[in-house]
């Protein structure tokens, strides 16, 4: 299994946005909302100083990419 690396809110939401995901709403609380034209889905990215690794993989699985598409664009 591949390791998910620790990473700042920013730089999870400029990965998911090549591939085409877009910032839907930031409420004034504490998570970006991402969304994908034709995907049903959403993305919630926790706008703490890092995303937990647990997280990111659950909302890279969400997504519906794998861990070593993702990183390719990091």
């Amino acid at each position: 299994m591949t390791q998910v690396p620790i990473l700042k809110p920013k730089d999870v939401i400029r990965v998911f946005k090549k591939f085409g995901w877009l910032v839907a709403r930031r409420p004034s609380g504490s998570h970006v909302i991402l969304t994908k034209e034709g995907n049903i889905s959403t993305l919630s990215i926790p706008n703490h100083p890092e995303v937990a690794r647990g997280t990111l993989r659950s909302l890279i699985d969400k997504s519906g990419l794998t861990i070593e598409e993702f990183l390719s664009k990091l």
